[in-house]
């Protein structure tokens, strides 16, 4: 059993070294109505909460966007959004890049 626990620590040492510390790099752009301008999050990073409002929402960074249906990120992704795509959102929503 110590040997199991040696391997998984071992494991997440080696995973954490291997994932890069700084922002995406670019924008994430959400649409929301003709109304509003676009909510913009230069070099994002972490979890954000989508506008209540929002409808569309463009991923301009070098890193894939994660969706979530909850507004802190805590629920299970519901879709990956790959740089220079889009997606339909929904207001109650939160997304997450790194």
């Amino acid at each position: 059993m110590r040997l199991l626990w040696t391997i998984l620590a071992a494991m997440m040492v080696a995973t954490a070294a291997v994932t890069p510390a700084y922002a995406a790099t670019g924008e994430v752009d959400v649409f929301s109505t003709e109304l509003q301008p676009l909510a913009r999050y230069a070099n994002p990073h972490g979890c954000y909460q989508l506008p209540i409002t929002a409808h569309v929402l463009m991923n301009l960074t070098s890193s894939p966007v994660i969706l979530y249906a909850d507004p802190f990120c805590a629920g299970p992704a519901v879709l990956m959004v790959r740089p220079s795509f889009g997606s339909h959102v929904v207001g109650f929503g939160s997304f997450a890049a790194r």
